[in-house]
């Protein structure tokens, strides 16, 4: 009995959770249907402040900048973070191993303002112009540190005597990496990589920072267009990006587990 009454407890504290997470969420996508143009009174259903979006020569110039920093920055930081990874998981010093795990975790929990500042005097030092290539550097930067937690538990899971076992018949360290290593970890860079892509397509506090006067992001304008006042463009605008979201989670798990699901037949087929 007292188990069930935990049990609803924790779905009871969940709900109010989502609850309180999600409800600001649909309340800006409810009223980026309202004719009236303001976030009360819901008039009548409309897409008049979409069609204004999409006829926005700007803004669909700031949503490609945005989608192809998110897209160069998660590649080129999945492969960083990978080599980075397979670097860590190959040190045989416990100690070394450690402390570059930590030097890695405070890159995550340091504040982004820090972060933004220190990206901002290291560019300006190194005579780097603000814009497309600072912000892409600083992605790529911040979300390396993601992407090495994301797969170094996925290499430390290996079974070595798999490893053993293609040493033993005559594989190469690049043909252990190829056709052993690397696709027993393809789900841990999956993960990195999403991540990755969802920390660059959200992050304001770095790329305001670092964004130059010619240049912005989606939420860098959204800020800016917030900052002038209530439009329900700014509600269509975080529609489409909810959307989106959705997509990439969604995909996300379809492709872990489809590869989960290979993997485990292949090990039962070895078996």
């Amino acid at each position: 009995m007292a188990k069930k009454q935990r049990i609803d407890f924790a779905s009871i504290y969940l709900f109010i959770v989502f609850l309180i997470l999600y409800l600001p969420i649909f309340y800006l996508i409810y009223y980026s249907f309202n004719s009236g143009g303001k976030m009360y009174n819901f008039d009548s259903f409309t897409l008049e402040w979409y069609w204004e979006l999409f006829g926005n020569t700007r803004m669909l110039i700031i949503v490609l900048n945005t989608i192809i920093i998110a897209l160069l920055s998660s590649a080129f930081a999945t492969i960083i973070g990978v080599c980075g990874a397979i670097g860590i998981w190959l040190m045989k010093n416990r100690m070394s191993r450690q402390t570059v795990l930590s030097l890695n975790n405070i890159l995550i929990v340091s504040p982004d303002v820090v972060i933004g500042a220190s990206f901002l005097l290291l560019f300006t030092i190194a005579g780097i112009k603000l814009g497309f290539t600072s912000v892409l550097l600083a992605h790529i930067a911040f979300s390396v540190p993601i992407v090495v937690l994301m797969v170094l538990p996925k290499l430390q899971e290996l079974p070595q005597s798999i490893i053993d076992a293609a040493r033993d018949l005559g594989a190469s360290h690049w043909g252990v990496f190829t056709k052993v290593i690397l696709p027993l970890i393809t789900p841990g860079i999956f993960a990195g990589f999403f991540m990755a892509l969802t920390y660059s397509l959200d992050d304001f506090a770095v790329t305001f920072f670092v964004t130059g006067s010619g240049f912005s992001t989606l939420s860098v304008e959204i800020y800016s267009m917030a900052r002038r006042g209530v439009s329900l463009e700014i509600n269509a605008l975080s529609t489409i990006l909810f959307v989106i979201t959705i997509i990439l989670v969604i995909g996300y798990y379809f492709i872990v587990s489809k590869q989960n699901n290979g993997q485990g037949a292949r090990l039962g087929a070895r078996k």
